[in-house]
């Protein structure tokens, strides 16, 4: 049997190609709302970020994010990702080293 494919995503802000399941998805739901999608799955257009703090600041700071989602990324929304980010930061890490049960088959 062939191994599976790893889905790859590019990091918004560093530009480096990961697997998608090691990086956090920022996305622009239907409503015009910004925030983090930890599953992956909810409904509008997505732009990934490292898990890390840094290549927040980074996305931040060269608006990576504007350009990604199609639309103006408001001062207070980056502020509000921002803290989202750092409280998300553990549980992403955490759950990245969890073994997969399609990996464990």
């Amino acid at each position: 049997m062939k191994p599976r494919k790893i889905p790859l995503r590019k990091c918004v802000a560093c530009q480096e190609m990961k697997p998608k399941k090691e990086l956090i998805r920022v996305v622009r739901t239907p409503d015009e709302a910004v925030l983090i999608d930890l599953t992956g799955k909810k409904a509008g257009r997505g732009a990934y970020l490292c898990g890390q703090v840094d290549c927040f600041r980074l996305a931040k700071k060269s608006r990576a994010l504007d350009r990604a989602l199609k639309q103006t990324v408001g001062a207070e929304i980056y502020d509000q990702l921002a803290q989202d980010f750092i409280a998300v930061e553990d549980e992403f890490i955490a759950s990245k080293d969890e073994p997969d049960e399609a990996e464990e088959a």
